[in-house]
């Protein structure tokens, strides 16, 4: 017996719900950077079987697809451990279903999944969203009271650990409960935004941060995910950072920290992250053009923080920056050594960073003197104020 009859015959021994969470953690240590010989072929098999397209991104059946719809829009494609405020991996939602399956309600889940496919087969789109509605709710009430304690909660991991590897999936279970119950105000709020902001600017960003006070004061634990939602909008995302500078004293990392809007720097630096994840799939597969234009992108983001946020560079928001910019430069470098000193590499090029051109520069001057005009004011308003 060959080495590929062998593997056939290993996967179909196991369950279809093993083959699937197989699947699953593979493609978690694939995004992880984690290497396994032979993982390739082990996933092409298994897609052949659960993905009918061949797609690398995890696709719910019918029941569990309906019950995660109000987290469709905060899916990412990324690897479960990647630190994401406001967002959830794709690849944990099949372990999570399981648990909710097996573990957490498995009478209503069989239930729901029955009447789900009873409604789904009679073609009854509106009765699907009032049972999955119900289910919804069902499991946001259970959910509360299993996470009540720290003993339950404990439980709850361990079981949920049987279904994945992954460190944080426990913490999307959490994410998910947040999500859910704020019902129809996430999606309400994602209506009233534009559908696309191409420059964010100061009456944009006033408009928007009364919306977003409102909705903070009625559903404060889902803050995060509306955040997430306005940064879909935002052309390019890092201009999130303007709900915390504009709302900020001065531009010292003291004063923007103290906003209620401090949370969108890490959020900022979490889409960071995504891009030094993407540029490395870029140069693992020699897609140099595509690697050119993230760390463009990459580049703009440490400038936006840099110039925006001073002081950055002395709190743990600076401390994160420059380790992921330090993880970025080992790839750059890996790569352009790859070439003969003498030949020149397009992602050695500094027209990447933009604002090092005569144009950057002059900018950045006018900035300062622009922030200088208002630092001064404001400290005028304090003394004013103190007197």
């Amino acid at each position: 017996m060959n080495e590929i009859d062998r593997l056939s015959g290993f996967l179909q021994r196991l369950t279809p719900l093993s083959r699937s969470c197989l699947l699953s953690e593979l493609e978690r240590l694939e995004l992880c950077g984690i290497d396994m010989p032979g993982s390739a072929d082990i996933q092409a098999r298994l897609r052949a079987e659960f993905r009918k397209d061949g797609s690398t991104q995890a696709r719910a059946t019918s029941p569990s697809r309906y019950f995660f719809a109000p987290l469709e829009l905060l899916l990412i494609d990324g690897a479960p451990e990647h630190a994401n405020a406001g967002r959830l991996s794709r690849n944990t939602l099949t372990p999570i279903w399981e648990w909710i399956c097996r573990d957490l309600l498995p009478t209503m889940a069989r239930d729901y999944i029955k009447a789900i496919n009873d409604q789904v087969a009679a073609n009854n789109p509106k009765e699907v969203q009032k049972i999955a509605s119900t289910f919804q709710i069902k499991v946001v009430k259970v959910l509360e009271n299993t996470l009540a304690s720290s003993e339950s909660a404990e439980l709850a991991r361990g079981k949920l650990a049987q279904y994945t590897a992954s460190r944080t999936a426990f913490d999307d279970v959490m994410k998910m409960q947040h999500v859910l119950r704020a019902g129809d105000a996430l999606p309400k709020f994602n209506e009233r935004l534009p559908e696309k902001i191409a420059k964010f600017d100061d009456g944009q960003v006033a408009q928007i941060t009364a919306q977003l006070d409102a909705f903070r004061k009625a559903h404060p634990d889902a803050l995060p995910f509306a955040l997430a939602l306005l940064a879909r909008r935002l052309k390019p995302s890092w201009q999130l950072v303007r709900l915390a500078t504009k709302a900020a004293a001065s531009k010292s990392v003291a004063d923007v920290a103290a906003t209620p809007y401090a949370c969108v720097v890490p959020m900022v630096l979490d889409r960071l992250d995504d891009k030094r994840l993407a540029l490395r799939v870029a140069l693992r597969h020699n897609r140099v053009l595509v690697a050119r234009d993230l760390l463009a992108e990459i580049y703009d983001i440490e400038y936006a923080l840099k110039v925006r946020i001073d002081g950055i560079e002395s709190c743990e928001w600076g401390v994160r920056l420059q380790q992921l910019m330090d993880a970025i430069a080992a790839l750059v470098s890996a790569e352009v050594s790859r070439f003969p000193a003498n030949v020149g590499h397009i992602l050695g090029s500094r027209r990447l960073r933009s604002h090092d051109t005569l144009g950057g520069k002059l900018t950045y001057l006018a900035w300062k003197g622009r922030d200088a005009m208002q630092d001064g004011a404001a400290a005028f308003r304090k003394l004013i104020g103190q007197t």
